[in-house]
């Protein structure tokens, strides 16, 4: 690949653009608002100057809803040898693109599964798919040409390569991003008008639990109107464990201890559940996840602070699996939790001690 043309210079176009353009690939940007394709261009992605001729790869980025709309535009006037999407729904706009009669040879439809809660081209960044899933969805009638080419792009994103059926792929991701997004707003929004004192006990959890629901409502809203089916069959499904939940509890209000011991086993059915779907959640390098020890250190929020404990890690030959820092409110101050093998547990308290770290049961 020595062409492309990006068409969307969003989160997701002007990361893929920055790191095609990074690899030495010459990019052509195009968006429906111009000067978002100067602020992409200006960021290094490409340029916004329109090609001579036609590109060895088109990617529109465009939302779901206009995806096949400006990918017959893109091909009826010929742009690119090869046709992508990077859209997050994928039977949808190939069905449109079938009914308007085009010749989907040259056409794959492909989707990055990763993203932030903000949008637009300065929230981009060449390094975005990194190790992420990359889906692609070839067709019988795909042309070879066209699959390596987005073999190729994937290959440049340093992205992972995932082949799937289009309709299998938009009931996953009903599962496992449009159904859980929908949920963290849900839960984001009790909190709303909830009483101040109530909010300043937020800890880790509810952040966990809310960090999606910072995202961009426009975008979320073309998202799952391009998917909306599969989303409420899994609400459906959800509803009927929150109404079996609500009775349980209720049932352990009761005075009934028959009642009680029912609402009991009620609340642990759904607890057990949400256990072992959770561990079938893939771990570090994709691998069925482990389970760690945890090192809490308390650290003062200066700089350098990560740096040090990071490096006394190491000093004492632990390898940190993963970690997550809880910040104390009100406070300038925070506990970092490292993730270890429990063999490394023992070490790794020991040598954080002796240099002088405060550890936290």
């Amino acid at each position: 690949m020595r062409t492309a043309l990006v068409i969307g210079t969003g989160l997701i176009g002007t990361s893929a653009a920055l790191a095609l353009s990074q690899r030495g690939v010459a990019v052509h940007l195009a968006d429906h608002d111009p000067e978002q394709a100067r602020t992409a261009a200006a960021l290094g992605a490409g340029t916004d100057e329109a090609p001579d001729g036609p590109v060895d790869l088109a990617v529109v980025a465009a939302p779901p809803a206009h995806v096949a709309g400006v990918l017959a535009d893109a091909m009826r006037r010929g742009a690119a040898r090869g046709y992508i999407d990077v859209a997050s729904v994928k039977g949808g706009p190939r069905r449109e693109l079938e009914a308007r009669g085009l010749d989907l040879t040259s056409y794959i439809g492909t989707h990055p599964m990763s993203g932030r809660e903000k949008s637009g081209p300065l929230a981009a960044s060449g390094d975005l798919f990194e190790g992420r899933p990359w889906v692609l969805t070839p067709a019988r009638e795909t042309d070879t040409e066209v699959l390596n080419l987005a073999l190729e792009l994937i290959s440049h994103c340093r992205a992972v390569p995932v082949v799937m059926d289009a309709d299998a792929h938009d009931r996953a991701v009903a599962l496992v991003s449009h159904m859980p997004h929908l949920v963290s707003s849900m839960v984001a929004a009790r909190l709303e008008h909830a009483e101040e004192a109530a909010v300043r006990l937020c800890g880790q959890g509810i952040r966990d639990v809310t960090r999606i629901a910072a995202s961009d409502p426009r975008m979320w809203i073309d998202i799952l109107s391009a998917n909306p089916g599969p989303v409420a069959d899994l609400l459906t499904d959800v509803a009927g464990d929150l109404e079996e939940t609500v009775r349980a509890l209720r049932a352990l209000q009761s005075s009934d201890e028959g009642e009680r011991r029912e609402g009991s086993t009620g609340i642990e059915d759904v607890l057990r559940r949400g256990n072992a779907g959770q561990i079938r959640v893939p771990g570090k390098h994709g691998t069925a996840p482990r389970v760690y020890e945890v090192v809490a250190v308390l650290i003062d929020d200066q700089p350098g602070q990560l740096a040090r404990i990071f490096a006394d890690a190491g000093r004492a030959g632990v390898n940190i699996e993963d970690v997550r820092i809880e910040h104390a409110t009100g406070q300038q101050a925070g506990l970092v939790q490292l993730m270890v093998e429990p063999k490394a547990a023992p070490v790794l308290t020991a040598g954080l001690r002796e240099r002088g770290w405060s550890i936290r049961q």
